[in-house]
């Protein structure tokens, strides 16, 4: 009957830990985190460490390959056409996302106001970003087209120029081509997010600031700026990723060309791991593009997000 008594005690403060841990705030949402992580684990985790593994290692595609260290590296060190990709990937990044930005801006300021068929603008403004990326790559290959170019043809009817245009048989033309391209797909995503943040912010301080007579150039800067650095920090965190890690758009129009100059990190990677059977070094490729990820990362959201900057001080 001890024996009992001792056990049926054991199982109420089983039941009851349990009962309490149920009960706890902290313990259910561990729980509910743990799909979460067992998602981030298998999807971002691993392939992250797999790639890391492949590129210390000679792996070719039908063969098992062998540890060489950090001989990839060493190798794309000295590789002119990577550093040329770095170059590439670095200009594209940087021109398509401050000029995203400014015309984004701009767009979600405008649409902000009080319009006629906002929503059919709004509407209108989001379908370069709904449209799948490809579809969009292949109207900008016709676009650009050497013989049948659009521009080219509205130009010379225009009489502001004599020949067609090459854009994509140029290497510095190629690159602004691109760039344009990225630019047309990417404007609406900032556009509509950072219209939703000047949704937020209250119509009070602006009546204040009317008051205290403003120009619209002040409101803006003191009210609006300070406001939205949050959502900006996001919107430009987000766009200078995405671009960074472009592939689908490269690669359908010009696929590197000409002569590598529109070769970016992530389409030399694929160029040299799956066209050119070489595992290991596209690997390393992508390991190399995860130091200028992190960089433009804390660039972007850690440069915008100061204090003294959202509260409209001065550093």
């Amino acid at each position: 009957m001890a024996v009992m008594a001792e056990s049926t005690v054991a199982q109420a403060k089983r039941s009851s830990l349990w009962t309490r841990a149920f009960e706890s705030r902290h313990f259910l949402g561990a729980m509910f985190m743990v799909p979460a992580i067992a998602i981030l684990i298998l999807f971002l985790a691993y392939p992250l460490a797999l790639g890391f593994w492949l590129g210390m290692t000679d792996t070719k595609i039908g063969g098992a390959g062998r540890y060489i260290g950090f001989q990839n590296f060493v190798s794309l060190a000295k590789d002119s056409v990577f550093w040329l990709s770095v170059f590439n990937t670095i200009f594209y990044t940087v021109a398509a996302s401050a000029v995203k930005f400014a015309i984004g801006l701009y767009l979600a300021l405008l649409l902000n106001e009080r319009l006629p068929m906002k929503s059919m603008i709004r509407a209108i403004v989001l379908l370069p970003f709904v449209v799948p990326t490809v579809l969009s790559a292949i109207a900008f290959w016709w676009i650009y087209d050497s013989q049948f170019s659009i521009i080219s043809w509205v130009l010379i009817k225009a009489g502001l120029i004599t020949r067609y245009i090459d854009f994509l048989g140029d290497p510095w033309n190629a690159r602004w081509s691109v760039v344009a391209a990225n630019i047309w797909r990417g404007v609406p995503f900032v556009a509509i997010t950072l219209l939703a943040g000047l949704q937020t912010i209250s119509p009070s301080l602006y009546e204040a600031a009317n008051l205290d007579g403003a120009t619209n150039l002040q409101r803006f800067r003191h009210i609006t700026l300070p406001m939205l650095s949050p959502i900006i920090a996001v919107v430009m965190t987000f766009s200078v990723l995405m671009t960074f890690t472009d592939f689908q758009l490269i690669y359908t129009i010009t696929r590197g060309g000409p002569i590598n100059s529109t070769h970016l990190m992530a389409t030399l990677s694929f160029q040299r791991a799956i066209t050119g059977g070489n595992l290991g070094e596209g690997a390393a490729i992508s390991n190399a593009m995860i130091p200028f990820l992190v960089a433009a990362i804390l660039l972007s959201f850690f440069g915008l997000q100061r204090s003294r900057w959202q509260q409209g001080g001065r550093d």
